[in-house]
């Protein structure tokens, strides 16, 4: 009998949450309803682009999408968009005017005017 032990890698998650995207998850989750167990991005059709950015609460676990474990609480992508966001980097940017979640998407081929959608 042969000792063969099998070697796995790690898979790297398809979105890099920055450390303010995951504390802006932590605030989201501190005050979230009591039956939502993470947040949740996907991107639905909208926009003149075409794709959009949704960041949402969630209740359940749906089979495909993808789970990323924070400090701040569970950040899960929509198993369709996830094809759409690999190697994208997900912050959380506040000034004086506006506050939101901001993308690098290496993805996208293009956004609109307004930045509200994109392209791939």
């Amino acid at each position: 009998m042969t000792d063969t032990k099998t070697k796995t890698r790690e898979i790297p998650a398809a979105i890099i949450l920055t450390p303010a995207a995951e504390q802006r998850i932590a605030d989201l989750m501190a005050k979230a309803p009591e039956d939502v167990i993470g947040v949740k991005l996907s991107t639905p059709r909208r926009g003149c682009s075409g794709l959009a950015y949704s960041v949402d609460y969630v209740t359940e676990e749906v089979k495909f999408d993808e789970k990323i474990v924070t400090p701040g609480g569970v950040f899960y992508v929509d198993g369709p968009s996830v094809l759409y966001l690999i190697g994208s980097t997900m912050d959380w940017q506040e000034d004086d005017f506006t506050a939101g979640f901001v993308f690098s998407n290496p993805n996208s081929k293009g956004d609109c005017g307004c930045g509200e959608s994109f392209t791939v």
